[in-house]
């Protein structure tokens, strides 16, 4: 276990700024020198870079798809600490627990270590995964270090205009590797997912021995199958992959659309085919979005689908929060250009998860921040596209979605209802057709008796006054130099006392303080040229 005394951390510390050095990140962090920072640190800085890589809103595109390779197993922990790690959860050896249990792992992540095993009570063959002795402190004590670090960096000016805020960066990943280092959670998530698929025949994932299961251990039953992406072993036994990727997609559009749980991680090493089922395997990671945002996302596809701007800003606008005020005439144009983008593609050919990074991107650019469980649906989507790309080509995601959208539609069509809610909104109609002709009387009475007030609001004058405000307070900080510098100047001209080498304290003070706001005047003009 690291060790965590003040000495400890030290140590740690002076080695995560030794290989920031190494690595020359004063002069810039290129997505490869990032990757290769993470891998240097060790299997808490992989995993912290994994979640980056589905913050595609925080980080730019090609950081993402650099930390994607970190996927690959690491150095596994010796089974000696693993057995260890039983003996503390359980209070009993591993042999009271397991008839057999394989030392050599199935998988080693970041995080925990997967073992076949066969369960001493009744034969059963289950598999074992066992968390990383130590891991939890470990991590905890390096995301205080990196929070340290990046303060240290945020003193040195290029380090100041990265492009992106690690604070916020350190603290989502915290979130989601506390998440997925609770077995007891990842374990609910089994149970809710066969819940609400227990009634799709062709989609399944390992049952939960709750009995076993801790915090840090999860047993559940073995599933021998074959990974997605071995197309050439499922075709040889009779899969049609086109049939598997369709029923995919159309189960994960189910996970999205309508059940507001799904799995965020959807990659080829967490799908396999067993006994003509889809079996998705690891559930730390799952996403949830609320019915509200689920309603938003329904309207932003349809959107996307029509062609409608005005709807997919609203989408952006409702599904997000804007920390500062909105340009619309802006917001609304870059809107369009990505749209025009993608408009010469049908829907059959539209690359669905590389536009939504787009819209994403787009919203942090105008200071919009989105959830993080919809950042975590448009990596899941960008990674299920992958995986279909590889293993069925012919099948297009975009249209199981839109046809799942139009089944959707139909099966909640209410005539009765529709037909008592369009009544209604034509009944509203009519009495405001009623009511305009004594409205118009009322403003042309107004106007003529000289009352009439009109509100101007200039769209996108915020920012050029911003601009304005900041020349206005460089020019007064100017004269206040220059007052000063004159000042001292006369000052110092004359016998005042007290004195110091010969020149009176208060001209040297003066001189000293136009002095200090000349150089804050010349950062401030630097760091402006350097953004």
């Amino acid at each position: 276990m690291k060790d965590s005394s003040p000495a400890g951390s030290s140590s740690r510390l002076r080695e995560l700024l030794g290989v920031l050095r190494r690595h020359d990140v004063l002069h810039g962090l290129t997505p490869a020198s990032l990757r290769s920072i993470l891998e240097e640190l060790g299997p808490t800085y992989v995993k912290l870079g994994q979640v980056m890589s589905m913050r595609s809103d925080i980080l730019p595109r090609e950081y993402c798809k650099e930390l994607e390779k970190l996927r690959a197993t690491v150095q596994p922990v010796p089974f000696h600490e693993i057995e260890e790690m039983i003996r503390q959860e359980y209070g009993s050896s591993v042999s009271q627990t397991f008839s057999e249990i394989d030392e050599t792992p199935l998988g080693s992540a970041s995080i925990a270590q997967v073992y076949r095993a066969v369960l001493k009570e009744d034969g059963q063959k289950v598999v074992v995964k066992v968390q990383r002795p130590g891991i939890h402190d470990t991590m905890q004590q390096d995301v205080k270090l990196m929070h340290k670090a990046v303060r240290l960096l945020n003193h040195m000016s290029a380090a100041a205009h990265a492009p992106l805020d690690f604070n916020a960066v350190i603290d989502e990943m915290w979130t989601v590797a506390q998440q997925e280092m609770n077995f007891l959670q990842e374990a609910e998530h089994m149970q809710e997912f066969v819940r609400l698929n227990q009634d799709i025949a062709y989609v399944t994932c390992p049952k939960v021995n709750r009995h076993l299961t801790t915090e840090r251990i999860l047993v559940m039953e073995c599933i021998d199958g074959i990974p997605i992406d071995d197309t050439k072993r499922l075709t040889e036994l009779g899969y049609d992959m086109d049939e598997i990727g369709t029923k995919l997609v159309e189960n994960f559009s189910k996970q999205v659309l309508d059940d507001a749980f799904f799995h965020a991680d959807p990659h080829p090493g967490n799908i396999r085919i067993s006994g003509g089922k889809i079996v998705f395997l690891d559930f730390g990671m799952v996403g949830r979005i609320s019915r509200h945002d689920q309603q938003l996302f329904r309207s932003m596809f349809q959107a996307v689908a029509e062609h409608d701007v005005h709807m997919l800003e609203e989408g952006l606008l409702t599904i997000g929060t804007a920390h500062r005020h909105i340009d619309h005439s802006r917001l609304y144009d870059a809107l369009d250009e990505l749209l025009r983008k993608y408009g010469d593609a049908s829907l059959s050919e539209l690359d669905l998860g590389k536009m939504l990074q787009e819209i994403l991107q787009l919203a942090t650019s105008f200071d919009i921040s989105i959830p993080s469980s919809v950042t975590m649906l448009a990596r899941g989507i960008l990674t299920l596209e992958g995986v279909i790309a590889k293993c069925c080509p012919n099948v297009s995601l975009v249209d199981i979605i839109k046809t799942h959208l139009a089944g959707e539609f139909t099966e909640q069509l209410d005539i009765k209802k529709e037909l008592l809610h369009t009544g209604k909104a034509l009944y509203g109609s009519l009495r405001s057709g009623i009511r305009l002709p004594a409205y118009l009387a009322s403003a042309l009475k107004t106007y003529s008796k000289g009352h009439t007030k009109l509100n101007l609001e200039i769209v996108g004058s915020e920012e050029p006054l911003e601009k304005l405000d900041g020349m206005v307070n460089k020019l007064v900080v100017c004269i206040i130099a220059a007052s000063l510098l004159l000042g001292s100047s006369i000052i110092c001209s004359t016998n005042m006392k007290p004195q110091v080498l010969g020149l009176p304290v208060l001209g040297l003070a003066g001189f000293f303080i136009a002095f200090i706001l000349c150089l804050i005047l010349v950062i401030s003009i630097y760091r402006k040229t350097k953004r």
